[in-house]
């Protein structure tokens, strides 16, 4: 039989996990260095990305009052 206790102690967080996770941010997204040029150059990228696809919606609409009518006209019946 498992141990209650440490089903209650699966999605705790420790101390120690915290201080990792704090440290890796630090380390990715703070001080001068390369890797946090890095990660703010992405965070940018998905920024942008996310703003491109807020304009989308509006350049379609823009697109589609545009749009030129291109379906055939219909054929007379002719008498024979």
């Amino acid at each position: 039989m498992t141990n209650p206790v440490a089903l209650m102690a699966v999605g705790v967080v420790g101390p120690w996990q915290a201080l990792v996770v704090i440290a890796l941010i630090i380390i990715l997204f703070g001080g001068k260095g390369r890797i946090s040029s890095i990660m703010g150059d992405m965070a940018k990228g998905i920024t942008s990305f996310r703003k491109g696809l807020k304009d989308d919606v509006s350049d379609s609409a823009d697109a589609a009052e545009d749009a030129i009518d291109v379906t055939p006209k219909e054929k007379s019946k002719q008498k024979k």
